[in-house]
């Protein structure tokens, strides 16, 4: 054997060596951090900022009717269309973290202003000078709309980030925990805040918020050394755009009948995780002409120009993108009958009987009902709707994921039928006790409202837990938070979809007055129950249609 030769193999056994003693370095550092001990710490960071958030969303169309005087048409729609904004934003979080900071590092720069928002908006309340100025008031809001919403796709993504890609129940298990923690938190802003709120005035009530957004943040950054931290990629959008600009600049090529002849890229410089694992499928194959490898793909120099070549991987991406949009469209009105927990089913609730004994009920409270429908019906769900419905699909987790959602919407149509028929009654009463012409509540107690609340909640127990899981499931790796805040955004054009159904019938119909006992609210319920129904049956048939993705 030549010297060179024995030089040459103990440089290949050195590196071996190495790579060795990187891998177990990196299970160390693995076994150290992550897992339930860091996901448990972003739980309850998870809990404090929606505690907050919910705080202020609860019980604001009350404060925008008493402090700032607004009726209900305009509180209502201020109200749906704040709420959306909190999660159109969303995207700039899931972008800044999956491009550039990755997801601890947005999250407290977001949690900054986060926390601005919420101190400007409690000294707007506190202050009689800027008590009644609506300038400050929005300007708190909104900055509060803008740190909130970026947050909110960067922790639940963090949270299951400190799991194996291997570990599917221990991220199931998360999604579920992580929404409870939701709920839980909306719970105690519901009946707690509210009821503070109402009784001791909106400067605590609005300072109690604020300091449970101080301590998640204390909270989060106290547990950075449990941690484990995902490397942002790149921008995902850049990525998908060299797809398409590469395949259109080829559509005049022919595809080749073996697609293995198409570019892979498994070279290193890929920015896409080769643990990725994407197979190739058959659909959206036009887009496959981007990864046909002609000579004008390099310069002279050989370097790739990347709008004019992408890897499967990429090409893969943006189908498994494309696959999703028609899923999350139909989760849009499902969002819209939710937000109506905190506008219309308020403004329901304020003309109805609120006593009980001599305590008067919050309007605001009742969607506590919901919440107390997901903490009942979640162990129900994993004990015995699992199990029994294992029997008859043979697989682990009972119903698959689209399943869960679909039985989830179909609790929306129930929900909106319920609200109708209370409605109904209502304005009955008030004809029969000659109170339509009079701005007043009608001797109809409050707790009718319950059923309409509790059938949202166990519908929110199928439907957003089986969404969130969803997304983040048969999301590109690499694009995990941009699918959690496509998954959010749901919410917001939901929101803005209350707001544009309820301006469109206003204009149209007068359904929604001032005075609701002259209305037909229980018209509103009725269109949009239909609207509901139109929705279910185009998500099962995309449901129908679609393709999972191999993990």
């Amino acid at each position: 054997m030549s010297v060179m030769e024995e030089a040459r193999i103990s440089l290949l056994v050195a590196e071996e060596n190495r790579n060795e003693e990187i891998g177990s370095s990196t299970s160390d550092l693995k076994q150290q951090t992550g897992g339930w001990k860091a996901s448990s710490l972003i739980l309850f960071i998870e809990l404090c900022q929606n505690a907050a958030i919910a705080g202020i969303t609860r019980n604001l169309v009350v404060y925008l009717k008493e402090e700032l005087l607004e009726d209900n048409f305009v509180a209502a729609t201020h109200v749906s269309t704040w709420t959306g904004t909190c999660f159109l934003t969303t995207l700039i979080g899931a972008y800044v973290s999956d491009s550039y900071w990755g997801n601890y590092s947005t999250l407290c720069g977001f949690w900054i202003i986060y926390l601005s928002g919420l101190v400007i908006l409690t000294t707007s309340a506190s202050l009689s000078i800027l008590k009644h100025t609506p300038f400050f008031t929005f300007l708190g809001l909104y900055m509060i709309s803008l740190g909130a919403g970026s947050i909110k796709p960067c922790l639940s993504t963090f949270g299951a980030d400190q799991f194996a890609n291997t570990d599917r129940r221990a991220k199931a298990s998360f999604f579920s925990w992580y929404y409870l923690s939701i709920r839980v938190a909306t719970l105690f802003a519901s009946t707690v805040i509210v009821w503070i709120q109402d009784n001791y005035g909106w400067t605590i009530g609005f300072g109690i918020p604020t300091l449970l957004a101080g301590i998640g943040f204390t909270g989060l950054m106290a547990g950075s050394r449990y941690y484990r931290y995902r490397k942002p990629s790149g921008s995902p959008f850049t990525r998908l755009c060299q797809v398409i600009v590469a395949a259109s600049k080829k559509h005049n090529l022919s595809l080749p009948e073996n697609y293995s002849l198409l570019y892979q890229g498994k070279e290193k410089s890929t920015t896409v995780p080769e643990e990725e694992g994407f197979q190739h499928t058959p659909e959206f194959s036009f887009l496959d002409k981007a990864a046909i490898v002609s000579t004008s793909d390099f310069s002279c120099s050989g370097v790739l120009n990347p709008w004019r070549l992408c890897t499967m991987s990429q090409v893969e991406e943006l189908k498994s993108v494309l696959r999703l949009l028609p899923i999350w469209a139909t989760f849009i009105l499902f969002s819209s009958v939710s937000t109506q927990e905190s506008s219309v089913f308020v403004e329901q609730a304020m003309v109805m009987d609120r006593r009980f004994g001599s305590i008067n009920i919050p309007p605001a409270s009742l969607s506590s009902c919901s919440v107390l429908a997901i903490v009942v019906f979640a162990p129900i769900y994993d004990k015995i709707v699992v199990p029994v419905a294992r029997r008859f699909t043979k697989t682990e987790g009972g119903l698959s994921l689209l399943q869960r959602s679909g039985i989830g919407l179909l609790f929306s149509i129930l929900a909106m039928s319920t609200a109708a028929i209370v409605e109904t009654k209502r304005l009955q009463i008030a004809r029969d006790e000659g109170l339509m012409h009079q701005n007043v509540p009608v001797p109809m107690s409050i707790f009718w409202q319950i059923p309409q609340h509790v059938i949202i909640g166990i519908g929110e127990a199928f439907a957003q837990i089986g969404m969130l899981e969803f997304f983040y499931d048969q999301a590109p790796n690499s694009m995990r938070s941009v699918s959690m805040a496509l998954a959010l955004l749901t919410i917001s054009l939901g929101s803005y979809a209350t707001s544009f159904i309820l301006t469109v019938v206003n204009r149209v119909t007068g359904w929604i007055p001032e005075n609701l006992n002259q209305g037909h609210l229980d018209r509103f319920f009725w269109l949009v129950a239909g609207l509901c129904l139109f929705n279910q049956v185009m998500f099962v048939y995309c449901a129908s249609r679609y393709r999972y993705k191999k993990n």
